[in-house]
């Protein structure tokens, strides 16, 4: 049974130290070109395989390091005084230098959080066919699958920041501690178009300092970089910071605010940006006026540095969207849409969704466009006002601009008493900067309904969420007035949107986190899906896994009715030996919707945390899963509840578990937990039983009817290698998770 114990311990090494990764620089490349890249994060060390998103781009693995650790810099001390007494010579000098340089860094290093102090070199091999545009980049080591991190190929030229670092040594009559380290800002040639790669480090040598709402921050660096224009030419100057790490949790607001200057060869500043409308990101457009030497500057707006403040800034007379119209189609037709901007190749494109149903496709310049299946219309003006307001035939959807500062669009319709009715904006979710702001009236002015902003999970890039939307029963036979405005007062050619009229569609999607899932074989796990339902739907969805490996299955399969997400399990077959790389999944999850059945597929997402506080569904581009050899059980779990368990509201219930794990008899016994219970329900393990689980429920903190799963975790405490043991020091060794249990918490 050796050979049993000593698995149990693999397993629960296997069980932590998940590589991380908090950044990527470069965080892209050029079509046909190799680089190297520096990966930031935590838990490198043991990274055997690079998975990156895509066909023609080839990776191999590189050194890692790590900064030195206190011990070490102690190490370090004892050496130097050792050396104190031999300085006379030129090599010991030498020595005494590189140990000073070390222990400055080791100072400066110690603010870095431990998610970024690590790194590992990549060379990447970008094939000259490579996909443009983003792609997913995951590590993988013994220990599992890494979170994925955009890497991006580009067509245009690229170059990187040469970060350096400037040793003033003190001279021979000067002490060791006079040493110096300081940190050249980064000023650069460049010639156009180009794309730059860099970060905006913390500065060497500065301490944290407050910053707003009293969060520490280290003062940043600031990036410039030269290049020759000339007149007449039409500058675009983009940044790519937040994009490429949409959320950091420990930052405020959330992210690299990266903000751009441009000057002219005078040094005066000719443009500012730190922010492009909605988007974190800024842009700068630039009409050159005269021929010269012009030079931008990138740095964090807050001022701060850190590790993975990473960027990508392209520079050119590249083309660039400003304004698009319409904002979608008719699903299955073609659509022709109206562009404005810069360096455009045409004002016009065209999108055929010739044989495509409803959903958002990216055209050209990467715009999104939504096609629908219901009848399209343009808006009219004037229809400014309830008098001249454009009158409509329902359902409809239809395309607008508000024009003009203050303007607002009206639409009459027809409705009956008891009808419903949903009123929905598109507009900050297909990139335009529209906050609209939505109300409804009757005939005679009487407001029934408002909406300034709607909430969609959906979109989980979306910080504010700007879309309206009203659901309204209407109360009589008449006219109805829909009065569409911004709710900034803004407008413009730019300012368009999808404005939807038409009875309620329930409908649904999907988000599964996380979007790597780590595990071993024969091993059960958690898993989350989230549902965010439309138009009032609020039935059950049934899920399923779809084209999964034989012996792959879904426990507590169902988000219950008027839920937004549910945990469920995952349950793996045992391995023989680790699956060579990770297996794709698809999640399905369907629903009877009006008596018709509505199947979609869950997006893989991560659930990302923003600023200490707001979570965010960020999708993904692939559902992985990474199983590792083993088999930690001789049998199948077997759980003996009802399903679902019903649990009585200030009451017990009893249900028994047998759970045989390969090395029992090297371990005391098999605890259980209950993670992330609902209000009021407690686990307790049987006293007398070893096999049966008692819940008690609170009738104070539970509610009645509320439905779900029970997650219960299974861990193993080893038996002590002597008798009398205390108890203090026997170890846990997690074995994941029972099959879920469904639940409902019913009246006594």
């Amino acid at each position: 049974m050796r050979t049993a114990a000593l698995f149990l311990i693999a397993f629960a090494a296997f069980a932590q130290n998940i590589p991380h990764i908090a950044y990527v620089l470069p965080a892209g490349g050029q079509q046909g070109a190799t680089i190297q890249v520096q990966l930031g994060g935590q838990y490198l060390p043991a990274v055997s395989a690079v998975h990156l998103s895509g066909s023609n781009i080839a990776v191999s693995i590189g050194e890692h390091t790590r900064p030195i650790n206190a011990m070490q810099a102690s190490v370090l001390r004892e050496r130097m005084q050792e050396l104190q007494k031999q300085r006379a010579d030129p090599k010991v000098q030498d020595e005494m230098v590189d140990i000073r340089t070390k222990l400055l860094l080791f100072s400066h290093n110690r603010t870095i959080s431990p998610v970024l102090a690590e790194t590992l070199t990549l060379t990447i091999n970008i094939g000259a066919n490579a996909t443009p545009g983003r792609h997913e980049l995951r590590v993988a080591s013994p220990q599992g699958l890494s979170n994925p991190i955009v890497f991006c190929v580009g067509t245009l030229p690229e170059i990187q920041e040469k970060e350096s670092l400037d040793i003033a040594r003190p001279s021979a009559n000067q002490p060791i501690n006079q040493l110096r380290i300081t940190q050249p800002p980064t000023e650069m040639a460049v010639t156009l178009p180009v794309v730059v790669n860099g970060r905006i480090k913390p500065r060497i040598g500065t301490l944290q300092q407050q910053g707003r709402q009293g969060q520490p921050f280290t003062p940043g660096e600031t990036d410039r970089y030269r290049f020759q224009a000339h007149a007449g030419q039409h500058l675009v100057i983009a940044a790519s910071a937040r994009e490429l790490m949409p959320y950091l949790a420990d930052a405020v607001p959330g992210w690299f605010q990266a903000a751009l200057t441009l000057y002219d060869s005078t040094g005066k500043e000719v443009a500012y940006n730190d922010d492009y409308r909605f988007h974190p990101d800024p842009v700068i457009q630039y009409a050159v006026p005269q021929d010269g030497e012009y030079t931008i500057e990138i740095k964090d707006a807050l001022f701060r540095g850190r590790e993975d403040f990473v960027y990508r800034l392209s520079l050119g007379e590249l083309p660039f969207v400003t304004s698009a119209f319409p904002l979608g189609g008719r699903a299955g037709a073609k659509t022709a849409i109206e562009l404005a901007g810069w360096n455009l190749p045409s004002n016009r494109i065209a999108i055929d969704l010739k044989g495509k149903g409803p959903g958002l496709y990216i055209a050209e310049h990467g715009l999104p466009f939504q096609a629908d299946s219901l009848p399209e219309a343009l808006e009219k003006e004037p229809n400014d006002n309830a008098a001249r307001a454009q009158r409509v035939k329902l359902p409809i959807i239809v395309n607008g601009r508000i024009d003009r500062p203050d303007d607002q669009d009206v639409f009459r319709f027809e409705g009956r008493a008891g009808e419903s009715i949903a009123a929905e904006v598109y507009a900050r979710r297909l990139d335009s900067p529209l906050d609209s702001v939505l109300r409804l009236t009757d005939a005679l002015g009487k407001q029934l309904a408002i909406n300034d902003d709607a909430e969609d999970s959906g979109a989980g890039l979306e910080t504010h969420h700007a879309d309206s939307l009203i659901l309204f029963t209407l109360p009589a036979n008449g006219a109805y007035y829909l009065y569409l405005a911004d709710a900034q007062h803004h407008g413009g050619p730019e300012y368009a949107y999808r404005l939807r009229i038409s009875a309620p569609r329930p409908d649904f999607e999907l988000r599964v986190t996380p979007s790597a899932i780590n595990t071993a074989g024969g091993v059960t796990v958690p898993v989350t899906v989230h549902a965010i339902r439309k138009d009032g739907f609020t039935g059950e969805i049934h899920l399923s896994l779809k084209g999964a490996p034989l012996g792959m299955k879904l426990t507590g399969a169902t988000v219950p009715a008027g839920k937004d997400q549910v945990r469920l399990t995952l349950s793996v077959p045992a391995q023989q030996r680790a699956q060579p790389a990770p297996l794709n999944l698809q999640v399905e999850g369907r629903a009877a919707i009006r008596g018709a059945e509505m199947a979609h597929l869950a997006v893989p997402a991560e659930d990302m945390m923003q600023a200490f506080f707001y979570r965010h569904l960020v999708p993904s581009q692939e559902l992985q899963v990474a199983i590792r050899r083993g088999n930690a059980f001789r049998g199948p779990i077997h759980v003996g509840a009802e399903s679902p368990l019903k649990i009585p509201a200030g009451g017990t219930v009893h249900f028994p578990v047998q759970v045989p794990v390969a090395a029992a008899n090297q371990a005391d016994k098999v605890l259980y937990e209950l993670s992330d219970p609902p209000p009021g329900v407690e686990l307790r393990e049987s006293a007398s039983n070893p096999n049966e689980l008692t819940l008690v429920c609170d009738p104070a903190k539970a509610k009645v009817g509320d439905k779900g799963n029970l997650i219960i975790t299974i861990s193993a405490e080893r038996q002590g290698n002597a008798a009398g043991r205390p108890q203090a020091n026997r170890q846990r060794i997690p074995l994941g998770s029972l099959p879920a249990v469904p639940f409902e918490i019913v009246n006594r």
